[in-house]
């Protein structure tokens, strides 16, 4: 992977490599599966804590050297042993299903999937003999040019009887590359009269193993598609899938629509009944029913339902917009609260703020909250009416149903039911002047 971090915590549509192993082998089992770990284990044992158990391998000496460090955990538990890599994400619980029950049926000490690849990428190629049983496996570096030409390939995934499996890794001999292969353990089990059970997996894009960050590229790619359909599967449309971009930890409601270029991304959660894109990107975000959002960036906040946003618009972390509010183009929110019924014209920044119901938040608004040392807040409490290009110096607080004139700088507290007018901004009387409308004319949202 040419990397600084371990291979399997490179991420895949939102995942570690080895998020999909463990999550697969929870589905097999009730017991934590065993994971051998190697270099920068401690990494990997930080992601996953106690959902797995762990053995190192000190040494890199093969698949059959790490299979032999979980032995003295394992080696006096009967049945069978399911052995996997942390780098194939694609695998699916039907598939290994699958070889688990091949293993039960056969009654065979060694079971083992097969593939016919179009591309052998390094696989080693599976020997048959003439009555069609598994003689051997043959590594692609020792094939003659006639086992070349062998497209049934060996993955790697096998489940074994653990009464033979744990003495017979002992006789795996040293190869000419200083390492014990697990692919020796077939030829053992022939050499002894047993006989090795196959079976053959279907779509050949589960056993893409992922050694580069081309396969990586590849892997996501083919995920997505998976992803994506699941999705319309469940009744949700997908306008263009093929730029649709949708996290294995997402999820989406009934009848909501996905527009092009839309991203979805993190612990994120749609609604039903919303509209989201076209290009649009949606990060560790909980956004309710019946909700629009066109052309933005929506992170780490909280959306309730029969919201507006954009287009154009960007909820920053700590955000959450009540029911029914609106934010126009080019507004921004940041750790702030806007309560029901609310209205964000454009051009407009509120930041560490609690904005009570009905507000009228006027164009190019914004919230003076930091001082070059710390942030300060801004309370707007139900009914009030910001005038355009209004200046909020934080900490500030506008009582209900207070008023402000279109460029405004707020500097004190107002209290409720005034307006002020001005720079700084001054209290004035409500009463109806020939004056107070032309102060207004330009407080539209």
């Amino acid at each position: 992977m040419r990397s600084a971090q371990p291979k399997v915590l490179h991420k895949l549509a939102g995942r570690p490599l080895i998020e999909y192993s463990v999550r697969l082998a929870e589905a097999l089992t009730d017991e934590p599966p065993l994971l051998v770990v190697g270099r920068q284990a401690e990494q990997v044992q930080a992601l996953l804590g106690h959902r797995a158990r762990y053995v190192e391998q000190r040494e890199r000496l093969g698949t059959g050297h790490a299979l032999l460090q979980a032995r003295p955990v394992l080696a006096d538990r009967s049945g069978a042993v399911l052995v996997f890599y942390g780098d194939m994400p694609l695998l699916t619980e039907a598939t290994m299903r699958r070889l688990l029950d091949l293993h039960t049926s056969s009654r065979a000490v060694l079971s083992m999937l097969t593939f016919e690849g179009s591309q052998p990428r390094g696989f080693g190629r599976i020997v048959r003999g003439p009555d069609g049983q598994v003689q051997a496996i043959v590594e692609e570096a020792d094939c003659t040019p006639e086992q070349l030409r062998i497209r049934e390939l060996n993955p790697g995934l096998y489940c074994y009887d653990a009464a033979w499996l744990w003495p017979n890794l002992d006789r795996i001999p040293l190869s000419a590359k200083g390492e014990y292969y697990l692919t020796d353990l077939v030829g053992i089990a022939v050499a002894q009269g047993h006989p090795v059970a196959a079976v053959k997996v279907e779509d050949e894009t589960e056993m893409l193993g992922v050694n580069t960050r081309v396969h990586l590229a590849e892997a996501e790619a083919i995920l997505r598609q998976r992803i994506n359909r699941r999705w319309m599967e469940a009744g949700v449309t997908l306008l263009d899938p093929a730029t649709t971009y949708i996290e294995d930890t997402v999820e989406i409601g009934m009848d909501t629509v996905i527009l092009p270029a839309t991203h979805l991304r993190g612990r994120t959660r749609i609604g039903a009944n919303c509209e989201i894109g076209p290009n649009t990107t949606v990060v560790d975000s909980q956004v309710g029913d019946h909700c629009v959002i066109r052309y933005s960036v929506v992170e780490e906040a909280v959306v309730e339902d029969e919201v507006e946003i954009g287009p154009y618009a960007h909820l920053r972390k700590g955000a959450h917009l009540a029911r029914g509010v609106h934010v126009g183009n080019f507004g921004e929110v940041k750790n702030a609260y806007l309560g029901p019924g609310t209205k964000m014209g454009h051009f407009s920044y509120i930041g560490d703020a609690t904005v009570g119901t009905n507000v009228n938040i006027g164009a190019g608004t914004i919230t003076c909250n930091y001082d070059g040392v710390r942030k300060h807040r801004t309370v707007i409490e139900d009914d009030v009416f910001i005038g355009s290009d209004t200046m909020l110096v934080a900490p500030v607080t506008l009582g209900r149903g207070a008023r402000t004139g279109a460029g405004s700088v707020v500097t004190h507290d107002v209290p409720p039911g005034t307006l002020v007018l001005g720079v700084p901004a001054r209290a004035r009387a409500r009463s109806q002047t020939a004056e107070e409308p032309e102060a207004e004319r330009s407080n539209a949202t």
